[in-house]
């Protein structure tokens, strides 16, 4: 069953987190088995320091970061030097949703993680986008 949020607030970190780690459980194999080993983290926003280094001047135009060395550059499927972690931006997230209105949360949540897994197996931007259109 997919999770809602049918609360009339936003929710917190805590259950921000519940929904983002439902959506990384609801992966389909072997993409669930490949993302395994990275670490969820869900802040309000990204660092000023995250910003300055990707020259983002507004916070609410990054939902969503990949910090570590993707699958397709270690050696073999061996772990990283580092835990690889994706970031989710909780407040550019909670704005998009509002601002759509025409899909729910979970819905956001969880595309926003597929992206960043997809820079985990090593693709870039385009070739992301490139999916995301061709599902459409």
């Amino acid at each position: 069953m997919t999770p809602t949020w049918t609360d009339q607030t936003a929710p917190d970190l805590e259950d921000f987190a519940r929904l983002a780690r439902a959506a990384l459980e609801a992966l389909p194999e072997p993409f669930r088995s490949l993302a395994g080993d990275v670490v969820l983290r869900i802040d309000d926003f990204a660092d000023d320091e995250t910003l300055a280094a990707l020259d983002i001047e507004d916070p609410f135009e990054l939902s969503g970061l990949y910090h570590g060395v993707d699958i397709g550059r270690r050696e073999g499927l061996g772990p990283a030097p580092e835990a690889s972690r994706i970031f989710l931006y909780r407040r550019p997230i909670l704005d998009e949703w509002c601002e759509r209105g025409d899909v729910g949360l979970y819905e956001i949540i969880s595309h926003v993680l597929v992206h960043e897994i997809g820079h985990h197996f090593g693709l870039d931007d385009d070739a992301i986008h490139h999916i995301e259109d061709s599902a459409d």
